[in-house]
């Protein structure tokens, strides 16, 4: 009989914190979210170095694995850019078919959806939440609340991110503050 081996795990998932050893950081600034808000204008007089959202990655096979799963928490802070949220860039999968899974961990946001057909719908997140993304559907996540927004992500490790065609054509609807409610126009 073999004896069997015990190894501490190298990630940690607490509360809506990801550490651990293999776990990736990515800071996404005013700077970088060039394109993505409507009032150019308002977007480049703000301090270029204001991060609007961070995500911690855990990818523990490589890009393109079928079969492979990976894991982050995006932490998105609140804000607006002109009436539009602080909001990820937002992506199809490049394996279009490739679902994903988002669940509130703290704050308040909307995922905001578009098919194929650029079809626009929202979803409220919050704490506990959890979201269906179906493949053939690009998504991003606006903070529509005052405090930090986090949520974590379950996604197949070969469906990759197709950004491009979100930065060329942008999404079909804006989420924006009107009468002082998220509204979609």
């Amino acid at each position: 009989m073999k004896n069997l081996i015990i190894n501490p795990p190298a990630v940690f998932f607490t509360g809506n914190q990801l550490s651990g050893e293999g776990v990736e950081h990515v800071a996404r600034t005013i700077r970088d979210l060039k394109g993505i808000f409507y009032d150019e204008a308002a977007r480049s007089a703000m301090p270029q170095n204001t991060v609007a959202y961070e995500v911690k990655s855990f990818l523990p096979v490589p890009e393109g694995t079928p079969g492979g799963l990976y894991f982050g928490i995006t932490y998105l802070y609140p804000g607006k850019v002109g009436d539009e949220y602080f909001m990820t860039k937002g992506h199809f999968h490049a394996c279009s078919d490739r679902a994903e899974f988002y669940w509130g961990l703290t704050g308040e946001g909307m995922l905001i959806f578009m098919n194929e057909q650029r079809r626009v719908w929202a979803e409220r997140m919050s704490p506990g939440t959890l979201h269906y993304i179906p493949g053939g559907v690009a998504h991003r996540v606006a903070n529509t609340g005052s405090n930090l927004l986090s949520f974590a992500a379950c996604w197949p490790s070969d469906a990759g991110h197709n950004y491009a065609e979100i930065a060329d054509s942008g999404f079909a609807c804006r989420l924006i503050e009107k009468n002082g409610s998220p509204t979609l126009i």
